[in-house]
């Protein structure tokens, strides 16, 4: 094995897969929801997109359904 090689020459090329990885949405998301995940992101160091997109991760793998089942003024007290 040589202990340097040169790779001026080599050419670059495109990950083949990148297109696959991630896809751009536009979403509308409360203030307060954004707050929230980029509190989070300055704590932890993660950008708060990629906490959004790790929690919606974790949604999926979860098999969680959010209830949106709405109540009548007259059923809440």
């Amino acid at each position: 094995m040589k202990a340097e090689y040169d790779l001026s020459k080599m050419k670059s090329r495109k990950n083949p897969y990148a297109a696959k990885l991630k896809k751009s949405v536009t979403m509308r998301l409360s203030e307060d929801v954004i707050g929230y995940f980029k509190k989070m992101a300055d704590e932890t160091g993660v950008p708060y997109q990629s906490l959004i997109n790790l929690y919606l991760r974790d949604c999926v793998s979860q098999h969680r359904k959010i209830d949106i089942t709405w109540q009548n003024k007259s059923q809440v007290s």
